[in-house]
């Protein structure tokens, strides 16, 4: 009976061992099912993470390329209005020297005149005294 009772206790152990070891196998399986779920997980995550970190990244790039254009497009207006003001400088310098230099050369002219047309009353009224002296 003792040996009976025994080899009943060896045999439940032996089961309770096999058991163990299956619920052992079954739980290290999913565990590992939930480890790679987790992994998954983690994987998309990080990838979601890394799109939207790519995304604000392009987002600011975009932004300092526009503003970039925006200053350098002002820079280029200040430019062109700063050369077209000199510009419009120099032409009325140029103007105005042209003025004075063409009002110079008429007061010139006038002056050129007046004394030739001097000369020709004074040659005219020689001739006319020398006339009234021949007669």
């Amino acid at each position: 009976h003792e040996r009976e009772h025994d080899r009943e206790i060896s045999e439940l152990v032996t089961k309770h061992e096999e058991e163990m070891e299956k619920l052992r196998a079954e739980l290290n399986k999913e565990q590992q099912h939930l480890l790679d779920e987790l992994r998954q997980q983690m994987a998309a995550a990080h990838k979601a993470e890394i799109e939207q970190a790519q995304l604000q990244s392009q987002t600011l790039h975009s932004l300092e390329l526009e503003a970039l254009r925006l200053s350098l497009n002002n820079m280029h207006t200040s430019q062109l209005e700063l050369t077209h003001s000199n510009l419009r400088k120099e032409k009325e310098t140029a103007l105005v020297e042209l003025r004075e230099m063409l009002n110079d050369k008429r007061a010139q002219e006038v002056a050129i005149l007046q004394s030739r047309h001097q000369l020709e009353r004074e040659k005219i009224k020689e001739q006319c005294l020398k006339e009234k002296e021949d007669f």
